[in-house]
Order: C-alpha cells, then sequence, then structure tokens
C-alpha cells in the first residue's frame, strides 16, 4: 500500500462506522505493517488464523498492509498519521516493530525474532505492561541444539563460524548463549558480526579468511531477506550450514531448526481476537513457540559427499528437501 493509498484507508475508517451500524456488526480495521519485499508470506498465515476464529474480510474485518522494503523511514513516515480511530489494531511483522516504538495509544502486536525487551517495547515477556504484546522467536535454549545438530552431521567439527547481525534486538544475549554451548561440546566459535544490511556483505567475504569447518547464521531480518545469498557463500565456501527458520534450507541452506514461522502467525490471530474483544495488551505475555522443527537440504548436502553423516538427521528431520 503506497502512501496515498494509506491516506485513503484511513479516511474510509469514517466511512465504516455506518456501514457497521447499518449492518449491526462491528467491522474491526487491522494495520499489517512489513519491511518485507513485496507481499509478507507471513500475512496469509494471520489471515487464516483470522478465519479460522471467524472473521470473514468485508465482513466483520478489514485489513490493509503497508510494504516498505528497506526503508524504515517510509513507516515511520505512516506511523506519524496513525490515530486511534483510523485502526483498532497494527500488526508489525519483523523489523517494522522499531517503526511503533513510541506509539502508546493503539493496541500493536508483534511477531519478531529478536528480544522485545531489549527493544524497549514491553516491560518483560510475562507482564508487557505496555501497549505492545506478540511473539518472539528468541529462544537462547535452541543454540546448543543447533549446535548439537551440526556436530552430528558434522562429525569432525571444530571451529564454527557464527554470522550474526549486532543491530538485531537480544543479539548479546544469542551470542553468549552460543558461546558457552560451543565451547560445552568442544566447538571454537567465531564471531563474525555486521551490523545492518550494508555489511553484510563485508562479513560474508570474511568467511574465506576465518578457516572454519562450518557456519552458523543467527535468524534475523536482514540474512531472512538474503537468504540465498548466505546459503550460496557458504556452500561455496565449503561450510555446512545451520539456519534457525526452515526457509533459510529452502533456499539451499544445510541445516535449520527452530519455529515454523507461517504457524506462528497463525497462531498470533489468536492474541489479536482476544485485543479486538477487548482484553489490552498489557495483559498477554509475550508468547515464545514451544514446537521447533528440524529441515535438511539433500540438494545441498550431496555437495558435502561422505564428509556428513545424515543418518540421525534425517530419523529426525520434518522437513526433507530434494
Amino acid at each position: 500500500m503506497k502512501r496515498r493509498d494509506f491516506f485513503a484507508f484511513a479516511a474510509g475508517a469514517l466511512a465504516w462506522p455506518m456501514a457497521t451500524q447499518a449492518q449491526q456488526t462491528h467491522v474491526f480495521r487491522i494495520l499489517w505493517l512489513s519491511t518485507a519485499s513485496g507481499a509478507d508470506p507471513f500475512f496469509d498465515g494471520f489471515r487464516a488464523g483470522l478465519r479460522a476464529l471467524g472473521y470473514a474480510e468485508g465482513k466483520n474485518i478489514v485489513l490493509r498492509s503497508h510494504y516498505a522494503p528497506g526503508n524504515p523511514q517510509g513507516l515511520r513516515e505512516v506511523v506519524s498519521e496513525l490515530k486511534r480511530d483510523d485502526v483498532d489494531l497494527v500488526v508489525s511483522s519483523g523489523p517494522a516493530t522499531r517503526a511503533m516504538v513510541g506509539v502508546t495509544d493503539i493496541p500493536v502486536l508483534f511477531a519478531q525474532s529478536g528480544d522485545p525487551v531489549a527493544l524497549g517495547i514491553v516491560n518483560s515477556l510475562a507482564q508487557p505492561g505496555t501497549n505492545f504484546t506478540g511473539t518472539t522467536f528468541l529462544s537462547l535454549e535452541l543454540a546448543g541444539k543447533r549446535i548439537e545438530l551440526l556436530k552430528d552431521a558434522f562429525p569432525r567439527l571444530r571451529r564454527l563460524a557464527v554470522l550474526s547481525n549486532t543491530d538485531h534486538p537480544g543479539e548479546p544475549s544469542e551470542w553468549r548463549a552460543t558461546q558457552e554451548a560451543a565451547k560445552a561440546m568442544g566447538v571454537e566459535p567465531i564471531y563474525i558480526d555486521f551490523s545492518g544490511s550494508n555489511e553484510l556483505d563485508r562479513a560474508l567475504s570474511a568467511l574465506a579468511a576465518v578457516r572454519a569447518d562450518a557456519m552458523l547464521t543467527f535468524p534475523e531480518p536482514v540474512t531472512m531477506m538474503n537468504r540465498t545469498k548466505v546459503a550460496h557463500i557458504a556452500a561455496s565456501n565449503r561450510l555446512p550450514s545451520m539456519f534457525g527458520w526452515s526457509e533459510y534450507c529452502e533456499a539451499g541452506g544445510l541445516l535449520s531448526y527452530g519455529a515454523n514461522q507461517r504457524d506462528t502467525y497463525f497462531l498470533l490471530a489468536k492474541y489479536a481476537d482476544r485485543i479486538l474483544r477487548g482484553e489490552h495488551p498489557a495483559d498477554l505475555p509475550v508468547a515464545q513457540p514451544d514446537k521447533f522443527e528440524l529441515a535438511v537440504n539433500l540438494k545441498t548436502a550431496r555437495l558435502f559427499g561422505e564428509d556428513l553423516d545424515l543418518s540421525s538427521i534425517l530419523f529426525r528431520a520434518n522437513k526433507v528437501l530434494e
């Protein structure tokens, strides 16, 4: 939705109460904000969740979306024009939540890979205490599991390159957890950090020089948007790779272990329903996924031949990509 379309959307909100009275049905208005390039695939998961709860677009709910790929300022301009009477709920996907920081009079539901406490939008995961709540994919306990699975597949792993975006909320905690888990398994973690998309190429070019045996990439928006490039660079450097979400694996990564993002957005619709029914975000704990999936890309695995041992991995995998 372009800027002029958004203002048309906001102006059209004035007509919605009249339609509501005529139909004897309240029409809820939700605005979806995203920095995804093109249509956000997780919007479909959220929509499906709403449908499962009895919401029908054009009948009792109106959904609008605004995308600003690589342009956070574009989102901030839209947010600055938002009024409480324009929408009932804003849903921010990924880094788009940053644009909502400072908004206090509109309920905001988020799904992000980082730490919302570090971002400053909630007081704690258990008691948000603000107009924000939602779900976070950040699960520090997964750090050790990802290294364990990678070592199972690649037994001679000794030096592990860790690709990490320092601009990601919660990154210091994730790096500490990864260091501790790696050292406990006799693996030396090699920190390859970058800050934002402008530094990603520099970080990827450093891979060849660190003489690592494999690569772990923290799941977050910049590498997610560039997942095909990241997976290709890992393979070209003959580094078995581990990621946090199956989308990386679908793009050519060797392994991934983490939550199913689309399913999480489906479940996020339950929180939207509770907020639309009158509950306050301050009282809804930030959710964390408790079910995780292991994915393996067999096409990528063939590049490493007998260096890999996938016998136990394939037995446990939830997704096997050819």
